[in-house]
């Protein structure tokens, strides 16, 4: 990328996929998962910005700032933490991260794979196979590890460990704390889209609000050079199951083509830039 002009604000966007943009086209860079017309490089047309986008899809808070990424699937392909290639001179920098480090998207996309016949039969399968060689190799098998999900305290202080990083490297910048728009509305029900129960939807929201809280705190004690930008609420309306919404729902063939299950769509990602403009305006 050229360098940037004085005069032309530099934006530089860090976190996971619901800033990168997996399944929506064009896709200019694919192993990252990020999209052209993501919400970074839409804000930059809107403000005529020149943008940096460091967006990795699957990205952790501690990805960010410590842990090189490998590829999920080419493990060769490693992505470095995304502040190393931070820089110092930008004036803006948004982040919307965290919702991996409480598997919020991927226990959501587990549920639902499971509730599905296909996932029922592939699981079924992977079991037998998985008992089988366990038995052919006379191995004993392995206990069943219980998840030990990060606690709401410890992604609260993880997340301020981004923020206080990112503002170490860029002093000047402006950093917006983008929220994640909001996939399980009020009025979403199972259905097609959401193939599993209401006691995991109702599970699945308590854990956005967890990360929502996160987030809340972890601005507010940062107030002079870190603003939040509160858009989980006012997006429930386009959860899924409304007219109009701003997330993509579940289906298989979406999921093995690294869709938008359960991710901001075109139009969510639009939605996202225009609230930054405001904001930043403002």
């Amino acid at each position: 990328m050229p360098a940037p002009s004085n005069r032309r604000l530099h934006i530089v966007s860090l976190g996971s996929s619901f800033a990168a943009g997996p399944g929506i086209h064009p896709q200019i860079a694919p192993r990252a998962g990020r999209s052209g017309q993501n919400y970074p490089h839409i804000l930059a047309r809107l403000l005529d910005a020149h943008l940096t986008d460091l967006t990795v899809s699957g990205a952790t808070l501690l990805n960010i700032i410590v842990d090189p990424q490998q590829h999920f699937l080419f493990r060769s392909v490693v992505f470095p933490p995304q502040i190393t290639l931070l820089p110092s001179s930008a004036n803006i920098i948004t982040i919307t991260a965290g919702g991996n480090d409480l598997e919020y998207i991927g226990g959501m996309v587990q549920d639902a794979w499971a509730a599905g016949a296909l996932g029922k039969i592939v699981n079924f399968i992977v079991g037998v196979v998985r008992r089988v060689y366990l038995l052919v190799r006379r191995r004993p098998r392995p206990a069943e590890q219980a998840l030990q999900p990060l606690t709401e305290e410890a992604l609260i202080t993880r997340l301020g460990r981004v923020l206080d990083a990112i503002h170490a490297k860029a002093p000047n910048a402006r950093v917006f704390l983008v929220e994640y728009l909001a996939v399980l509305g009020a009025n979403t029900q199972p259905g097609k889209d959401v193939p599993f129960s209401q006691d995991r939807i109702d599970y699945h929201r308590q854990t956005a609000r967890k990360l929502q809280r996160a987030y809340v705190q972890a601005a507010e004690s940062r107030a002079g050079w870190c603003e939040r930008v509160a858009i989980h609420d006012s997006s429930a309306e386009h959860g899924l199951g409304s007219q109009v919404p701003w997330v993509g729902g579940f289906g298989y063939w979406a999921l093995l083509r690294r869709g938008s299950v359960f991710h901001p769509n075109l139009a969510g990602m639009q939605a996202v830039a225009e609230v930054l403009v405001r904001k930043i305006d403002r």
